[in-house]
Order: structure tokens, then C-alpha cells, then sequence
């Protein structure tokens, strides 16, 4: 080959790969959708010797609800947080944003978590509206 054909084959095959390279790792558009409904009630209760909580979810996924209440309970007694803070909960498939409220009478704590968002594993988005 003759150097100007190789200088020429140097400067496609550069770019070609790189376009290709870029194509490849492109990330998927990911999908926002809005609900109002959702499953709320009592989803998790512990006992101690001095206490008792109890966690409630409103708005939530039924699929989740029991594994984001118990993971609720264990950010919110391992952290430092205040009512009507907003917590990002990671679940198995799934990461959830929502508020957490905290009320405390004698011996009873009652931890009120309220969704807001759900992040899915397969790139779907969902924002709980009230209607």
C-alpha cells in the first residue's frame, strides 16, 4: 500500500470505531409514568422490652411495600432524621423517594413513609400524583 492510502485508512477507522464504541455503550431512554393509586397501611411492626414502632406506607407499590417498610425502619433507627424528611430507600428492584413522618406518644412510635417516587431496575420511573 502506498503511505497516503494508510494515512487515509488511519483517519476513517479512528473515527468509525469511535462512533461504533459510542453506539454500543449508549444508555437506554429511560420511561417516567405518574400513578394514583397505590396499597397504605401497616406494613411492618418491632417490639422491644421498651418500645414499639410501628411502619406505615401510603401510596405504595404492592411489590415492594414490605421490603421498603423494613428498610424504612432500619434507615430511621441507625440515622438522625426529623420529621417530614425525605428518604431515598434502595430496595432489591428498586429505589424509592418519599417523606418520612415520625410521631412519638409514651412508648409508641409511629413511622408514616409516604412515596413519592420509584426508580424500577428496568429503567421505568414512577410519580405518584394525587388526583
Amino acid at each position: 500500500m502506498k503511505p497516503k492510502s494508510i494515512l487515509l485508512m488511519r483517519k476513517l477507522f479512528f473515527p468509525t470505531l469511535l462512533l461504533f464504541c459510542c453506539g454500543v455503550f449508549a444508555q437506554e431512554n429511560k420511561k417516567v409514568s405518574t400513578y394514583n393509586y397505590g396499597y397504605n397501611g401497616m406494613e411492618y411492626v418491632v417490639k422491644t422490652t421498651n418500645e414499639t414502632t410501628i411502619v406505615s406506607t401510603f401510596n405504595s407499590k404492592f411489590q415492594i411495600k414490605d421490603e421498603i417498610a423494613s428498610n424504612v425502619y432500619e434507615q430511621v433507627k441507625c440515622g438522625d432524621f426529623k420529621t417530614g424528611d425525605t428518604l431515598v430507600i434502595l430496595g432489591n428492584n428498586a429505589k424509592v423517594t418519599g417523606k418520612c413522618y415520625i410521631k412519638k406518644n409514651g412508648k409508641l412510635t409511629s413511622l408514616n413513609f409516604y412515596y413519592e417516587k420509584v426508580e424500577w431496575d428496568n429503567g421505568l420511573t414512577e410519580i405518584y400524583k394525587k388526583v
